[in-house]
């Protein structure tokens, strides 16, 4: 084996979604969450039995749950209050509870009219958003199936163009009605936005946290002989944005293959990342390296120890197989 061959390293970056690869990021780059949505969705089996599922969301965070039988609504997080009122969160719960009964019935009654085919889903969603440096902006819309019908803006609502003449026979009825309309402008324009800013106060310290991964190695299925899958599974980190990626020398390896983002029921998130290495350039198990970059830490793989991981991981499998028979037997 040649041990004069480039070494691999696994570099992990911490940063937000405005820094890309290679560049430096400091703490001061990470802005937080930025909007807050409600999503209420129903499901119709039939002309009697429908479902309703509602959430709110910061972000990508669930702070909120809701049980569709007493309305009420369920607080995840312990500054999932926001700075609300006990009043003010009941007046929400009381809006969000109507709508779940209104919206419905009236898709119900017109099913025949709009061609809705049984089952189907509707969904409707609230939500603000806080763009760095600018007022706040509201938006509420509905989707039949899971595509964009009508949407509302300035106490009016608007078809989508992909909506057909079924998205404009919802707005023209849903336009007529005007006090309803301006109750909804003011959800949308007005509490959205200052229930948003008090989760993000009361939940600063929450959101505001960094934690550092940890993260290990492990190999996977081969894509031939004398090849080896490296997998690098990255576990508890927070915030989400992050950058993993195979390096060789001061090159990031074309090769290198990223799953999606998942997240932890605490909050944290989760990524994996491989590369098919020849076994020959393989080496061993990750040794930490301390980046002289804020939030970037790596890990080097030196000759003679892939080795290891090639020979021992398939020799614990195959152990644990063995264990398994024998229980059986």
């Amino acid at each position: 084996m040649d041990f004069s061959a480039p070494r691999w390293h696994l570099f992990l970056i911490l940063s937000s979604l405005q820094c890309l690869p290679h560049s430096i990021c400091s703490d001061t780059d990470f802005q937080g969450p930025n909007s807050f949505r409600i999503i209420l969705t129903t499901s119709f089996y039939n002309r009697s039995w429908t479902q309703n599922l509602g959430s709110a969301w910061l972000d990508e965070l669930q702070t909120h749950g809701w049980d569709s039988k007493t309305g009420i609504l369920i607080h995840l997080r312990p500054w999932s209050k926001g700075n609300f009122s006990n009043r003010e969160l009941m007046e929400q719960e009381r809006s969000l509870h109507a709508a779940s009964i209104a919206f419905p019935l009236i898709f119900q009654n017109h099913v025949s009219q709009w061609q809705l085919e049984y089952p189907f889903q509707v969904q409707l969603v609230k939500s603000c958003v806080l763009p760095f440096g600018e007022a706040p902006v509201g938006f509420l819309w509905i989707a039949y199936q899971g595509s964009d019908l009508v949407s509302f803006q300035n106490t009016s609502w608007w078809p989508s163009p992909k909506g057909g003449r079924r998205a404009q026979q919802v707005s023209k009825l849903f336009n007529q009605y005007h006090v309803v309309n301006l109750r909804i402008q003011a959800h949308v324009n007005d509490i959205c936005p200052r229930f948003l800013l008090g989760l993000l106060d009361a939940g600063k310290a929450d959101l505001q946290r960094q934690v550092r991964p940890e993260a290990w190695l492990s190999t996977g299925p081969s894509q031939g002989p004398g090849h080896l899958l490296l997998v690098c599974h990255v576990s508890g980190f927070y915030p989400k944005p992050v950058w993993v990626t195979w390096m060789r020398g001061e090159q990031e390896h074309q090769g290198t293959r990223r799953g999606e983002v998942l997240p932890h029921a605490d909050g944290t998130w989760y990524l994996q990342t491989s590369l098919d290495v020849e076994a020959r350039e393989a080496g061993g198990p990750p040794c930490p390296q301390q980046s002289r970059r804020p939030g970037y830490y790596g890990w080097e793989l030196t000759p003679s120890v892939l080795v290891f991981l090639a020979v021992i991981v398939p020799l614990v499998l195959l152990a644990g197989l063995a264990f398994w028979l024998w229980k059986r037997w």
